[in-house]
């Protein structure tokens, strides 16, 4: 994909700090289609790298996922391959990349991703500062986040009533009310009341 193409998804002020991070790499990067599972993905291949994105993120989280997968790729060339993908050297990198990106971003998303770069997590979502900011306004009527609900609060989620049991360090312990099954949810998950 054409570096020019790859721009159309990011917010304009972050075509300098893209053009500059991938200048001596070759990567093939890939536009998909919304995947539930991951909102982008690096990979390593025989001959150079590959970095996927869901095209359908708006365009500050795009660029916030990017950042996150090329500092996977600065990482391992800096480090080799040994490095654990979420480990010590990873956060330094994409740390770094943020602070120095900060520019491309809007002025009321800079703090929380001041904050986000203390300490980066593998996964957006384990970071409600930021769910919050990127994802609030595209639930849809009647959705909540799980953490937004009390014990004892009756949910649906997926077609299937649940029930907030307990709060088990940062994730809930949810019955459902079908099959009697006890199971672990996110706080970031994205439920209806009932």
């Amino acid at each position: 994909m054409p570096i020019n193409t790859l721009e159309q998804f990011i917010p304009e002020q972050g075509a300098h700090f893209l053009r500059k991070w991938i200048v001596n790499h070759s990567i093939h990067f890939k536009i998909t289609r919304n995947r539930l599972s991951k909102l982008g993905d690096y990979r390593k291949l025989t001959h150079g790298h590959q970095i996927t994105i869901n095209g359908s993120l708006d365009k500050e989280l795009f660029f916030f996922v990017l950042t996150h997968e090329l500092a996977h790729l600065i990482a391992r060339e800096k480090y080799g391959p040994m490095i654990a993908p979420h480990g010590n050297e990873w956060k330094s990198e994409y740390r770094t990349m943020l602070h120095e990106s900060l520019a491309a971003y809007s002025e009321n998303l800079q703090p929380l991703l001041v904050r986000f770069a203390k300490s980066p997590k593998a996964n957006f979502m384990a970071s409600s500062e930021m769910v919050d900011y990127f994802l609030k306004d595209q639930l849809k009527n009647e959705e909540f986040f799980l953490k937004d609900l009390d014990i004892n609060h009756n949910f649906i989620f997926r077609n299937q009533k649940y029930c907030v049991i307990k709060r088990r360090k940062k994730n809930y312990l949810c019955k459902n009310l079908t099959n009697g099954k006890e199971y672990i949810f996110q706080p970031l998950a994205s439920v209806q009341k009932i």
